[in-house]
Parts: C-alpha cells; structure tokens; sequence
C-alpha cells in the first residue's frame, strides 16, 4: 500500500462528504468540489491553507498530535476515523532498522488454547489481523465450519466473504459483511502500514474481487470491537448472534471473539442443537480413530 496516497485519498474523501452548512459555512456561490473547500479546513483546522493542502498531497510527516486533533475534528471524523488518521501520521515517520516489526506467527501459546476450550456453550475463536482463524473451541468450529473447511481459502474469513460462492448463503447480509470486513481491514493496515501479510492480502482481494475494490476506494475505517451478525448455518439455519471481541495483550495481532445468544431465543436453542451435533460428531470421529 502507497501510505502517502493512502493519506492523500483519505483526507479528501473525509472532506467531500462534509456539506457547507455542516461546517458552519453559509452557502452561495459556485462550488467545484462537492464538499469543504481546502480552504474551509484549513480555516476550521487553524492552520495555513499551504500547510493543509500539504497534508492532503499525503505529506503527513511532522505534523503534532494537536493538529492532527483539530483537523480529526473539523472533518467530523470518528473514533476509528481519527485512529485511521494518527497510524498514518506514524507510518510517515522515518523508519529506523532498530524498530522493525516482528512478522506474524500461526502459532498460538497453549494458553491461549486452554482458554478456547474453557469456554462453552457460546462459539469462540482467536483470529489475527488478516482475518485468519486461528483456533476455535468447538462450538465455534462447529459454527464456522464452512470457512474451516474451505480448502481454496485457508480458513482466512476475507477471502471466504469475496471468493467463496458459499458466502452470500452462510452471511445473509453479506453487503452489510462485505463493508465491514474491508473497512476493518483498512484500519489494520493504517496500524500495520509494514506488514507483508497483511499488504500482501489486500493485494489479492484487490486484484481478483471488483467487490471489495470498490469498497477499498471509500476509504472507510472502523472497529471491529462488538455487534451483530445474522448467519445461516447448513446445519441449523438462520442465527441471529451478536459478537464481542478483545484484544490479547500479550498478542497484539491476534483478536478473542465469542458470539451471544439472547437467552431462550431460537438462535440460543439452535447454537445448542449445533453444540449437540457437534460433540456427537466428535464422539464419532474418536470412537472410529480408536478402532
């Protein structure tokens, strides 16, 4: 990813989505632009036209915290927005070989797998910053066995949602899916700007799914912390589950999800049939190994 057009791109798609009168700006006059003039940010930011317009060409190297707060404020950016914004100030910074990321390893602690399997009756998983699961307890296997067990896609969920012909079905509000895991995705890459797994994946979605290009191009960024999802399941049918996720701070690339059930809902009676098929399943597969 070229972090300076990244910059570039980002700021003027946050400012052509602000109106005038959002802004505080009386209208009139003819407009070439469809939102804020360079002008009017530099004005609502406090600082030089000449000065902001050099940011927008993607030249964030230098700029102070305190500005780069200001003008997360007046582009009205969000949260994720203004994180989005901070990574990639940092990723214009001079690197230095001492600083050099260490690449991402598959493997987890077995800590980390005692955890998975001490959680029951709700699906869990950890996955890393490309979308990758990496170990499930076995209700999440069980839930997500569609992305396990698609062998063209290496249990990676992006590649699932763009390449597979089985995701429409298993994520009903695949639109809804699709927005979510490439402004996700988006927001990775301005913490991990150096990360050649995760460059190299975006490469891939880029150049093979005109979908998630053009969801690429709007530059949206967000927090993949908690909310809803609505799969159907072959086994099960339709699930209405939400999620919440947590950071590992001992693993800073690699992410704790479990989904919820509302208590005595359908979805809650179907994830305990799906748990029930799933360990008979199991039981099946030890007693045939043991022969």
């Amino acid at each position: 990813m070229d972090h300076r057009a990244e910059a570039a791109q980002f700021l003027r798609s946050r400012r052509d989505r602000i109106s005038p009168d959002q802004a505080g700006f009386l209208p009139g006059g003819r407009r070439r632009v469809p939102g804020l003039r360079r002008e009017e940010v530099a004005m609502l930011t406090h600082i030089s036209v000449e000065y902001y317009a050099r940011m927008e060409r993607g030249d964030l190297s230098g700029v102070s915290p305190d500005v780069l707060g200001s003008l997360a404020r007046a582009l009205r950016l969000d949260e994720a927005e203004t994180a989005h914004l901070h990574h990639l100030a940092r990723a214009a910074a001079p690197r230095t070989s001492a600083r050099r990321r260490p690449q991402t390893r598959r493997d987890l602690r077995p800590g980390l797998h005692q955890l998975l399997q001490a959680i029951t009756g709700t699906p869990a998983w950890i996955r890393d910053r490309q979308t990758t699961i990496l170990a499930t307890n076995p209700l999440g296997r069980a839930l997500y066995a569609p992305i396990l067990e698609d062998p063209v896609n290496q249990a990676n969920a992006a590649r699932f949602i763009f390449f597979s012909p089985d995701a429409e079905d298993f994520f009903p509000d695949w639109d809804r899916v699709a927005d979510e895991v490439v402004a996700t995705l988006r927001s990775y890459a301005g913490q991990a700007p150096h990360d050649p797994g995760l460059t190299g994946l975006i490469g891939e979605l880029a150049t093979r799914s005109d979908e998630f290009r053009t969801r690429w191009g709007r530059h949206e960024v967000r927090f993949h912390r908690l909310g809803t999802k609505r799969i159907h399941h072959p086994l099960v049918g339709e699930l209405d589950l939400g999620y919440e996720a947590l950071e590992i701070p001992t693993d800073p690339d690699r992410f704790l999800y479990a989904h919820t059930a509302e208590p005595g809902s359908p979805t809650a009676e179907r994830l305990q049939l799906l748990g029930s098929l799933a360990a008979t399943e199991e039981t099946r597969d030890r007693r045939a190994t043991m022969r």
